[in-house]
């Protein structure tokens, strides 16, 4: 019998405890604010330049006699285009009659052109700190920015 004491003696187990902690997040909401965009339109004027040709044809006689048609030349503003006659005379000779001669003169100005521009603002509402937090939602949750 004593043997059988000390067998259970032996086999005697002691039970281990263990504690586990288990922590849970829940969003809530503390804060909200309101973002909205405000589009202004603004009157303003934009400076445009306009520009204006003015052609003075003027006609040059010339009545040289020539070998050899000229070619049209441009000094500058000023195109010079030559016109030829062909007269008959005891021998055929190129006479030059006359030259045309066109001058573009060119003025610019500017003027001032009301336009009407569209713009964009941001506004904030702040709409103040929740009395008592407020549970937010699953689908809230993932709408977070």
């Amino acid at each position: 019998m004593t043997s059988d004491l000390n067998q259970n003696l032996d086999e005697q187990t002691v039970p281990l405890m263990e504690e586990r902690l288990t922590v849970t997040k829940r969003k809530r909401v503390t804060d909200k604010v309101r973002v909205s965009t405000v589009t202004e339109t603004v009157d303003s004027l934009v400076p445009v330049d306009f520009s204006d040709v003015e052609i003075d044809v003027v006609r040059v006689p010339i009545e040289r006699d020539i070998d050899v048609v000229p070619d049209i030349v441009t000094e500058g503003d000023l195109t010079i285009i030559p016109v030829v006659e062909e007269r008959i005379v005891i021998t055929r000779q190129l006479v030059l009659r006359e030259e045309i001669h066109v001058r573009r003169t060119e003025r610019r100005e500017t003027s001032n052109i009301p336009v009407t521009i569209r713009r964009q603002r941001a506004v904030i509402d702040h709409l103040g700190p929740q009395t008592e937090g407020q549970i937010i939602s699953e689908e809230e949750a993932h709408d977070d920015l």
